[in-house]
């Protein structure tokens, strides 16, 4: 078995044979990077580069439609639903680092079907029903495809994780060709966000794996912020009314 690389910032390592198959090495190449390590990881540094690039495109087009909403909103309404916006292409160590978790083979175009979190958005609302509302407004879009849909806000992770989760299919126009780039595009509350990122911090802290009582503390303080969420939009629609969709009839 060929033994993994010790490479800095990537957990797992990946092994020598995973990165030769992921760069598709011929004879010349081949003999070009035996036994040297770094060679090898400029090559496949390259290619992932290049495999990344329309990940980058495709984040910048999901940008350009939140951005357009909001700033329809910011003008037709008294209220924008959108906050605060985020957005991420993995690292090519992170990615390195989840191929090898997830075991998912060293081919690109495996990668490009498995893995739809590459690229990301993260759009923060003041309201539950905000998120819905961004939802919405995104994947009825007609030149986007949702291509999944997690309700983590009706459906509460056993942690206490909460978030609206979408995969949008946005095609890139290239020069030569079209890609259909997948994008995963998560949405919460500020309240939400919050829990999610210090859970996030206190995880790292602890390499993954929370004791028992912090993990249920932390349960304790997601249904604290849920019920903040949900007391928030009450007082909205006390002083508004519901003219906002909620999961239901968005």
């Amino acid at each position: 078995m060929s033994e993994p690389l010790t490479l800095s910032g990537i957990a797992p390592s990946p092994s020598i044979a995973y990165l030769r198959a992921l760069i598709g090495e011929g004879e010349t190449l081949r003999e070009e990077i035996e036994g040297d390590a770094d060679r090898l990881m400029q090559i496949v540094r390259e290619k992932l580069e290049g495999f990344l690039m329309p990940y980058e495109f495709g984040l910048k087009e999901i940008l350009t439609k939140i951005e357009i909403l909001s700033g329809e909103w910011d003008v037709t309404t008294p209220h924008n639903p959108i906050e605060h916006v985020k957005t991420r292409v993995k690292s090519m160590d992170s990615l390195l680092g989840k191929l090898v978790r997830t075991g998912c083979p060293p081919d690109l175009e495996e990668i490009r079907h498995r893995i739809r979190d590459i690229g990301g958005a993260r759009i923060t609302c003041s309201y539950v029903q905000d998120c819905y509302l961004v939802a919405h407004a995104l994947a009825s879009q007609p030149d986007i495809t949702l291509l999944e849909e997690k309700d983590y806000i009706a459906n509460v992770k056993p942690s206490g994780y909460r978030s609206l989760h979408l995969i949008l299919e946005v095609p890139v126009f290239l020069s030569t060709r079209t890609i259909d780039v997948p994008i995963e595009v998560q949405i919460r509350t500020i309240a939400m966000d919050f829990w999610a990122s210090a859970e996030h911090e206190l995880k790292y802290k602890y390499k993954g794996e929370l004791p028992a009582e912090m993990r249920a503390k932390l349960v304790q303080i997601a249904a604290t912020a849920a019920s903040l969420d949900e007391q928030m939009g009450i007082v909205r629609e006390q002083i508004e009314g519901p003219s906002l969709p909620t999961r239901d009839n968005a």
